[in-house]
């Protein structure tokens, strides 16, 4: 055996690569499968190119070997297999990558092999503290085997190995307080990892099980079985010809995958091919994950390259407005051995991700117009999602979302889009109107919104917290402004009756004053109005900041707290007024009562607390008993 020195910088990646680069120990075993899986790929390209090398796929495999008596665990491939000058070359320099060499030569780009970096295979030392390799190259005679205990170097020297091929023997470090290491040598934990990260190798990676059968006639006595099985599935649903594919298989599918007992509302298999070179496989879920709206959800799709999970869930492939989304992108174009910062700046994925969401829009587009009573579900179930993503980024994203998000009108009395609102406004309507409150019920009874029903004028009702704010981020739909019935932008009158009204106002604005001092500045201003029909009193607000904003912000576990700037608006013919005169000449200290009372009403209206309960309740009293 001849032994041999790491060069430097290649003692200094392995210290990297182990220790930063790979965070989970339990990759190891992708990385060698996906090794065996390419020397099987070059034997088989061969095959098909060079008349000399007669192989059958069906007779290429994958083995995996626990040996727990001494401890170890043995990957092996009849694939093309290396002689000494390919061992040194492939695994004497880090990051030498035999794969990638192999592709250039065949000046192939689309050969469908998985590692290229060439440092996947180091990351073995993360489980082992001594690995052997034992090859034949397909061809020769010799056998070669290198063997290195990490950092400190390795060795090379002539063995003997029967068959062509390669085999990877780990000898697993011992368990210690941090790490279970012997779990490696379960049956149970490597079909796992199997099935978590090389199902769909398209070579077959088979083990040894044992099954124990209780002999005949025994309560406690076994028969032990070895059987060889095959452990992965090998062909990824998403890679079959879809014509083979019955919606039943993509439902059975999600439903497994991602632990749901509904079956999706919506499937959306791709592939793309050009600029970027990628299947995915993408699921519209049809109710939300318990912990959806909670800070430990975690978005994202399975990344995978060539069918090996690289990824379990791949956060920069999906906005956060579509984090509901399920599913799974392969793509040859980004490297298995790519650690997850360095994929975060990839310009494949961002390409993905970009594909994939103009497909997602498209998909919920067309549910909306073909399935409307799916989207509705859809809608009701992730609709706040959606909402969000037109709020936060400034409206970064709000033309990509605003025909995709409803609200309840009141005229349909069911949810409507923006689009179907201004498709049936009025003739010279210039505005969408739009009500607050917790409950499409409750807005319902709001003294604002009575009197612009009775105008004939359709109301969106907004009754979830960020409702309101996404509106304002949106400004406008194609051209129509977003109005408030409770704002005092909300203009219904004619000229004739704007002049009326504010004749009586400045008539009666001594009587004002007094009932804005009555109330110690708690509104900005009262006045009457026309914007009631049958109500007494409403409030309205000025500004920005809408009564139900501020119950929002105000509500959020944090310092910041605002005050929408109200305005106590009384109906101009409402019986109420002639007593508000009345008390206003002859009986000052009753009017102030009054003017609290009606204020309180206000506030309960909108569904605000009222700062002095047991004052308003008997002041209520009193007048009453009179």
């Amino acid at each position: 055996m001849k032994n041999k020195q790491f060069k430097a910088e290649s003692k200094r990646l392995l210290d990297l690569m182990i220790n930063s680069i790979y965070t989970n120990k339990e990759i190891f075993l992708r990385e060698l499968l996906s090794n065996a899986s390419d020397a099987i790929d070059k034997l088989y390209y061969r095959s098909l190119t060079d008349r000399k090398v007669k192989v059958e796929k069906d007779d290429l495999f994958i083995k995996i070997k626990l040996d727990k008596e001494n401890n170890t665990l043995t990957v092996s491939d009849n694939g093309c297999g290396m002689n000494e000058e390919e061992l040194e070359e492939n695994l004497g320099t880090i990051a030498q990558s035999g794969t990638l060499l192999f592709k250039e030569e065949n000046k192939n780009k689309d050969m469908d092999i998985i590692g290229q970096f060439g440092v996947g295979f180091y990351s073995a030392f993360m489980v082992s503290d001594k690995i052997e390799v034992v090859s034949r190259k397909f061809g020769e005679d010799k056998a070669y085997k290198w063997e290195s205990s990490g950092a400190s170097g390795y060795s090379i020297g002539e063995t003997s190995k029967d068959s062509v091929g390669t085999d990877v023997i780990l000898h697993l470090k011992k368990d210690d307080e941090n790490e279970d290491y012997s779990k490696y040598l379960d049956t149970f934990t490597i079909e796992g990892l199997v099935k978590k990260y090389s199902d769909y190798i398209k070579y077959p990676i088979k083990m040894d099980v044992e099954h124990k059968e209780l002999k005949k006639g025994s309560k406690d006595e076994y028969d032990v079985h070895v059987h060889e099985e095959t452990l992965n599935s090998m062909v990824p649903l998403w890679k079959r010809d879809k014509k083979e594919v019955k919606d039943e298989d993509y439902e059975r599918f999600y439903m497994d995958k991602f632990y749901d007992y509904e079956k999706p509302l919506r499937t959306i298999n791709t592939k793309v091919e050009g600029q970027c070179t990628y299947n995915s496989l993408l699921f519209i879920p049809a109710r939300a994950p318990y912990d959806y709206y909670t800070k430990d959800y975690e978005k994202g799709l399975e990344l995978y390259s060539n069918g090996v999970l690289i990824m379990e869930k791949c956060a920069d492939l999906l906005p956060d407005y579509f984090s509901f989304v399920k599913g799974l992108v392969d793509t040859p174009d980004v490297s298995l051995n790519i650690s997850r910062e360095m994929l975060q700046q990839d310009r494949q994925v961002r390409i993905i991700a970009k594909n994939i969401e103009t497909k997602i829009k498209k998909e919920l587009e067309t549910m909306l117009e073909e399935k409307r009573e799916d989207y509705e579900k859809f809608f009701k179930t992730f609709g706040i999602q959606l909402k969000f993503g037109i709020y936060n980024g400034y409206g970064a994203n709000k033309d990509t979302l605003k025909d995709l998000i409803m609200f309840y009108s009141s005229e349909e009395k069911k949810l409507v889009t923006l689009k179907e609102y201004v498709a049936r406004m009025k003739e010279g309507q210039e505005n969408i109107y739009y009500a607050c409150g917790e409950t499409t019920d409750k807005i319902d009874l709001l003294p604002q919104v009575e009197a612009v029903k009775d105008k004939g004028y359709e109301i969106l009702y907004l009754t979830e917290y960020v409702d309101e704010f996404a509106l304002q981020v949106l400004m406008d739909y194609e051209g129509k402004k977003f109005v408030n019935v409770s704002s005092e932008k909300l203009d219904l009158d004619t000229e004739e009756e704007k002049e009326e009204l504010k004749k009586n106002n400045d008539d009666n604005k001594d009587m004002f004053k007094a009932m804005k001092d009555a109330l110690k500045d708690d509104v900005k201003d009262v006045r009457f109005t026309r914007r009631l029909k049958t109500h007494p009193v409403c409030l309205t607000t000025e500004g920005g900041v809408s009564v139900e904003m501020e119950k929002v912000i105000n509500a959020m576990p944090t310092d910041e707290k605002v005050k929408a700037e109200t305005v106590l608006e009384i109906n101009q013919n409402h019986p109420i007024v002639g007593k508000l005169k009345d008390l206003y000449k002859n009986d000052k200290e009753s009017f102030e009562k009054y003017s609290k009372i009606l204020y309180a009403q206000a506030r309960l209206i909108e569904g605000l607390p009222i700062d002095n309960p047991t004052e308003i309740s008997n002041l209520v009293c009193e007048i009453i008993s009179k």
